[in-house]
């Protein structure tokens, strides 16, 4: 008897190793990660599929997309190439140099590119928090909300207690909240959110009945949407950790956010309802931008409407006294499901694009092969390639591992800056000073590959020279990397950096 248990107890690992490195071939796009998970199954019995079935597995499906009829698509998402060059015509300074990217991100996301959009960058929480929360105020219809990193300290506070107020008046209040960053601080904030009053979710939680457990399958988006017409975006979480002001923080946290009014607002709501229709299995159609002002046509624009130098002047949403810019502007998502590697495509494809400069400030880079390569390439045609890091990184094992592969972009004549320390989490693509991608996603293998992320392509001179402005400041009082210095360092430290960077695929 107790050897026929065994025996069934031997088959039975033979054929969990068997199907689980099975699925790992069959399913993983990347051979890297294929082969690391297939040789895990097979070289660690039992324990190796275990490992896989919690963190291998891509469980998600975007149930939202199957929850809406397909007649219900709106009309609005759909893309028409033809009709965005005519609006690139209307709006860009230089139309012959939006026209290539125009085409490749349309034809990757399918998503609509909008303009009469006015984008605004705020530095920090001492800068973004009172703005969003005066959005919040005066929002009169609908406030949505999605953070990974909700904490519960006295910015949290003021937000919970701000959302309290206006599900009381009779706003629509959602928020999202991603499962594992809630964790980040206790009490959680979906808990007080729903003693106050808010409608609060939570994004793939971890469960121990019915055991769930996506480590790598997070909502990564920060997004704030007021009445379908004035949202916030980037890559600022809500805690005390933001007030980078306060110089006895010690975990105080350098980073920019942005305020975006106008259409592609109303792009950014229908993110988070596909969200809330993940979370919940309940479907709402969004704000129709079209029918919101600004409203924008190149034939019939509205009254009192004013086109200067190739561009409408004059198109404000409501509550608002100055228009600061006339942004086109495009949504991207991206995520491991239909979403998977469309921001690394467009980024592969505006690094080609460039002509004049590349810029990019990200606290954590680890770019896939094929962005290293467009990089290096970029260089050595005589593009400014410049690459803004934080010196202290608060994942050390991140900073390893990019050190480790930044030999491979020295050698070809990119530049490198460490920025000085508080940890800087800013994330900025800048090329050629008119193309800006501002969003959640950071360049690494978690961002391009295992979170859903958002990101919003801009069109727009003068905030790409404002943040040019910035990144100059920043590059000042930054150090230089060398290529000597990378090579110089000590045989421990090179072991360690290689050893991360082999992990790099899984951090």
């Amino acid at each position: 008897m107790t050897s026929l248990l065994n025996f069934l107890a031997s088959l039975s690992i033979v054929l969990l190793t068997i199907v689980s490195a099975g699925h790992a071939l069959i399913s993983k796009r990347d051979p890297k990660a294929s082969m690391g998970w297939i040789a895990l199954c097979v070289l660690v019995p039992l324990g190796g599929p275990l490992l896989y079935f919690f963190f291998g597995v891509n469980r998600v499906r975007t149930r939202a997309r199957k929850l809406r009829p397909e007649e219900d698509e709106p009309p609005y998402r759909i893309y028409d190439g033809r009709a965005e060059q005519e609006l690139v015509r209307a709006f860009a300074v230089n139309a012959a140099d939006c026209a290539e990217l125009v085409n490749i991100s349309g034809a990757v996301t399918k998503q609509p590119l909008v303009g009469g959009n006015s984008v605004d960058l705020y530095h920090n929480g001492e800068q973004a928090y009172p703005a969003m929360l005066e959005a919040i105020r005066e929002s009169r219809e609908s406030l949505y909300l999605t953070t990974y990193i909700f904490e519960t300290n006295t910015t949290g506070r003021h937000f919970i207690a701000a959302l309290g107020d206006a599900a009381r008046r009779g706003v629509d209040v959602r928020v999202i909240l991603d499962g594992i960053g809630e964790w980040y601080s206790l009490p959680r904030a979906g808990t007080l959110l729903r003693r106050a009053g808010v409608a609060a979710e939570r994004f793939l939680p971890p469960r121990l009945i019915m055991p769930t457990f996506h480590i790598n399958l997070r909502n990564h988006r920060k997004l704030l949407v007021a009445d379908g017409v004035t949202a916030f975006a980037g890559g600022m979480n809500i805690g005390d950790r933001h007030l980078a002001e306060n110089l006895e923080n010690p975990a105080r946290v350098v980073d920019m956010h942005f305020r975006l009014e106008g259409p592609v607002a109303s792009l950014l709501e229908a993110v988070f309802l596909e969200d809330w229709a993940f979370v919940t299995g309940q479907h709402r159609s969004g704000t129709d931008y079209r029918r919101k002002p600004p409203y924008i046509s190149e034939s019939d624009p509205p009254d009192g409407l004013a086109r200067e130098n190739g561009r409408f002047e004059g198109i404000r949403p409501p509550g608002t006294t100055e228009r600061k810019s006339m942004a086109l502007c495009r949504v991207i998502t991206d995520g491991p499901n239909d979403d998977l590697d469309k921001l690394s495509v467009i980024l592969n494809a505006a690094v080609t694009a460039a002509r004049k400069s590349i810029t990019i400030m990200t606290p954590y880079f680890i770019p896939p092969r094929g962005l290293m390569a467009a990089l290096q390439a970029a260089s050595l045609r005589g593009i400014q390639v410049s690459i803004i890091l934080p010196e202290e990184n608060n994942l050390p094992f991140v900073h390893w591992a990019t050190r480790n592969l930044l030999w491979e972009l020295l050698m070809w004549g990119v530049e490198v800056y460490y920025q000085p320390p508080p940890f800087v989490h800013t994330k900025l693509f800048i090329v050629d000073g008119y193309y800006i991608h501002i969003g959640s996603a950071n360049i690494d293998p978690r961002s391009l590959r295992l979170n859903f992320e958002v990101a919003v392509e801009v069109y727009d001179r003068p905030l790409a020279a404002a943040l040019a402005d910035h990144v100059k400041r920043v590059c000042r009082v930054s150090r230089r990397v060398t290529l000597q210095e990378v090579d110089s360092r000590p045989l421990p430290l090179r072991l360690r950096d290689s050893l991360a960077w082999l992990m790099s695929p899984y951090l």
